[in-house]
């Protein structure tokens, strides 16, 4: 198997790149934003040192679903994916937070209510949880974006007292967030699936916002089964889920959690190949469809050519 760790292309017109976590980002005539999905792969906001085969296919093509499914919504960000790794769209200038909704007690939030906090990003969290319990109603926990290092919790209150974005835009965040994970938790019961959390990121071109990066993913979104699902808490039993969370508890029960001095475990084959078989779980139980594997060979002259034939369109 062969994976895509990295890219270095050089496009007509290109004006910038940036290298994300996990996406490699051209930016076109400061017009438009090409995003490779690699198969780097991060958790404790750290990129470990192995890539995952076909796990930016996954990303992508899972984000093209639900954002084509979604832009009655809000309107997003996409122009083309012209690739199964690659997606073009406008510029926006993105807001500084990450709109986090849980409908769960699952992950992060888990480990804050397990160490006794009774609130999350500001919001009042009920006595007698226990983890992976559905949450009366679905709750906003923001996150910073941060360029570099970790995203850190933030509330509504600061979000709106420090300026970073403002009353009017923040109120249809958090109305967009709503709605779009009420449709994602739609579409994921249609597949026997419960979407347990999940986050969105929002731009803005000019007054207008836009939903932009992916969303639904596994990367950015937590998936249980539904089936045995009240079984499982009932018998105080792990949920069998579909989510980047079983990446980081091999890394927690290998001492590692992006801590200073700690140092990421060997990923050996097997690990790599069991969370790549895990992406590919995912997307065949979320989309409903095949997962087709591309080709390995001459993986990033494909990606190359396919994306400058779509800039070169899209410049016209």
């Amino acid at each position: 198997m062969k994976a895509v760790k990295e890219t270095q292309f050089t496009f007509p017109k290109q004006s910038s790149f940036y290298k994300g976590k996990v996406r490699d980002v051209y930016t076109i005539d400061n017009q438009l934003m090409a995003m490779v999905v690699t198969d780097r792969i991060s958790a404790f906001d750290v990129v470990l040192p192995e890539a995952i085969p076909y796990k930016g296919q996954v990303l992508n093509q899972i984000a093209a679903k639900f954002l084509s499914a979604t832009k009655d919504i809000v309107p997003n960000w996409v122009l083309a994916t012209p690739d199964e790794m690659v997606t073009i769209g406008r510029i926006c200038e993105p807001f500084k937070v990450e709109m986090v909704i849980r409908g769960y007690l699952a992950g992060h939030a888990a480990r804050e209510y397990a160490l006794g906090k009774r609130q999350v990003c500001g919001v009042a969290l009920p006595e007698g949880l226990k983890e992976n319990d559905k949450l009366p109603q679905p709750i906003i926990t923001p996150t910073t974006k941060a360029a570099v290092g970790h995203d850190e919790d933030i509330s509504r209150e600061d979000i709106l007292a420090k300026g970073i974005v403002s009353l009017a835009d923040y109120e249809k965040l958090e109305a967009y967030t709503q709605a779009l994970y009420k449709r994602g938790v739609e579409m994921a019961a249609e597949r026997g699936l419960i979407l347990v959390d999940t986050k969105y990121e929002f731009g803005k071109v000019g007054d207008e916002i836009y939903l932009i990066d992916e969303i639904h993913t596994p990367d950015s979104s937590r998936y249980f089964y539904a089936e045995g699902y009240a079984e499982r808490q009932a018998a105080n039993e792990p949920q069998k889920q579909l989510s980047k969370e079983f990446v980081r508890k091999w890394l927690i029960e290998n001492g590692f959690q992006g801590k200073d001095g700690q140092v990421v475990p060997t990923m050996t084959e097997e690990i790599v190949e069991s969370i790549s078989d895990r992406y590919i779980e995912l997307y065949e139980q979320i989309t409903g469809e095949q997962f087709v594997k591309n080709p390995s060979e001459n993986i990033l002259s494909r990606i190359e050519e396919n994306t400058k034939t779509a800039v070169d369109e899209l410049l016209k």
